[in-house]
């Protein structure tokens, strides 16, 4: 083995190593480590930016009783959330998807299609309850701060192979890493942060008065309503499996403190 070779794999694995636990921190909400180093303010500009385009792309609401309504509900949350740091705005766009959204920043955003879905204020607070759980929980940050190092890994593994036994084959192999990577790292720690978000948006929902059975009627329905589509392996899911899910909403649900 040629010793320069040897070194310069010791060095770039322990600057791994040494970046890796520098950049874990214990999330309180979630209660665990993560490895979320990217700043809250590149996060902001990031945010800034998506929002900027967002509003640019699609049509807000012509509807004062949605938007109102959605500032109403949203803005229990985010006080629930502590988070008085943030520039809290809520809009309604007119599209029909069912779904929401809410940023680094502090937009949230729903669309029309869920507006209309959801039977009750206690409905849509889990599901701004559950986005804004994301941003307490770090997920933004943690997502970035992965696919990052993932990127890096990769093209770490291109340069150690170079000039090695099967430098030929470099390409191929960081290849199969990034797709192992993906498969499993990054989708599974998708689905964790689904179950987890789902949590911190129940205590959200409690702390703001709301009453968090909400999240089970507005998941069961949205459930019933995909059942009919073709859904992925749970493999290949950022999302869980509908009842995976459902079950530990409602055993997170039967284990909040009551009264």
């Amino acid at each position: 083995m040629n010793c320069a070779c040897a070194t310069r794999r010791g060095m770039l694995a322990g600057l791994a190593c040494g970046v890796l636990v520098a950049g874990c921190s214990e999330n309180a909400a979630t209660g665990r480590r993560q490895f979320a180093p990217v700043p809250d303010d590149q996060l902001t500009l990031m945010a800034d930016q998506a929002w900027a385009q967002v509003r640019a792309q699609a049509p807000v609401l012509a509807d004062p009783a949605a938007q109102a309504r959605l500032a109403r509900v949203g803005s229990k949350l985010a006080k629930a959330s502590g988070r008085d740091d943030l520039a809290w705005e809520f809009t309604v766009f007119d599209r029909p998807e069912i779904n929401a959204f809410v940023l680094p920043n502090g937009k949230v955003a729903t669309f029309r299609g869920l507006m209309e879905f959801v039977k009750d204020d206690d409905e849509l607070g889990a599901v701004i309850g559950h986005e804004i759980g994301h941003i307490i929980a770090r997920h933004p940050a943690e997502r970035v701060s992965q696919q990052l190092a993932m990127e890096v890994g990769v093209g770490l593994v291109q340069v150690l192979l170079a000039n090695g036994e099967y430098a030929e084959h470099a390409g191929d192999i960081a290849g199969a890493l990034g797709m192992g990577a993906t498969y499993g790292v990054i989708l599974p720690f998708s689905r964790k942060h689904e179950l987890e978000a789902d949590r911190v948006g129940l205590d959200l929902m409690q702390e703001a008065g709301m009453d968090p059975a909400g999240a089970l009627r507005f998941f069961g329905r949205l459930a019933e309503t995909s059942a009919s589509r073709p859904q992925p392996p749970e493999v290949l899911s950022t999302h869980p499996a509908d009842a995976a899910r459902l079950e530990a909403l409602r055993e997170a649900v039967a284990a909040l403190p009551k009264g």
